[in-house]
């Protein structure tokens, strides 16, 4: 039998999972919010105990420029071998590394977290100069 892998979460991580809980509470829809965390303990995390590597590599990405390819180069270094990794999950996007025997679960975004206000842009108050 391999190695046993522990699946651990960041302190950014439960920043990200306060967030979504503000956010969909704005949006009246907290049953959601109880359907990932079920979700997460009950689907993803033993997944991942099982098989560590289910994500896409988010490093196999071409970077777009020089700055993105230094930044990519800098975190595989903090990397040490390890492995970053990006997995869908629903309405979220999960980014984890995988470092030996364990893994720790770095951010969560849910989809509709990522788009822009554009109701805010158009009908909020409006300054003239």
């Amino acid at each position: 039998m391999g190695k046993r892998i522990s699946v651990k979460l960041t302190a950014h991580f439960e920043r990200n999972l306060e967030a979504i809980e503000s956010f969909l509470a704005e949006a009246d829809a907290l049953p959601a919010y109880d359907s990932l965390l079920d979700e997460l303990q009950d689907t993803l995390i033993p997944n991942l105990e099982r098989f560590p590597s289910m994500g896409r590599s988010f490093l196999e990405r071409p970077a777009g420029s020089v700055e993105a390819l230094n930044a990519l180069e800098r975190l595989q270094a903090k990397l040490q071998g390890g492995e970053l990794r990006e997995y869908l999950l629903a309405n979220y996007l999960v980014l984890y590394a995988r470092l030996d025997t364990e893994i720790y679960l770095l951010a969560i975004r849910h989809h509709r977290q990522l788009s822009f206000d554009f109701q805010a842009w158009y009908f909020g108050d409006v300054t003239t100069l």
